[in-house]
């Protein structure tokens, strides 16, 4: 380990980094999460680069990698409710999908 101003930097393991990965590099002193971590006021579409309000909550999970009864849940807008449920259907994945109208249908985490 090596400190360079505030940074602290850890030497290569013998033979290299493990598959490619650089060096650790911590800053000490340098808080860099924000002071609050809120999400979004009401719940968003999970398609990429939407932020339109949550309409449609559409339901899945990967029998390869869940169980049966477990069940994740993607947010969608109107627009985005159709390509979502045909990404996950496609792949099998898609269990059902119903109306998203209050705050307490998911969880924001």
């Amino acid at each position: 380990m090596r400190r360079v101003g505030k940074r602290v930097t850890f030497s290569p393991s013998p033979g290299g980094f493990p598959r490619g990965r650089p060096a650790l590099i911590i800053l000490v002193g340098v808080n860099i999460l924000p002071d609050k971590l809120d999400g979004p006021e009401e719940p968003q579409c999970s398609s990429k680069g939407c932020r339109q309000p949550a309409s449609w909550a559409l339901r899945w999970n990967n029998p390869k990698l869940h169980a049966p009864d477990y069940r994740k849940t993607w947010l969608a807008c109107d627009e985005h409710r159709v390509t979502l449920g045909n990404f996950l259907e496609v792949r099998g994945f898609l269990r059902e999908v119903a109306p998203f109208g209050a705050a307490s249908d998911a969880p924001l985490a």
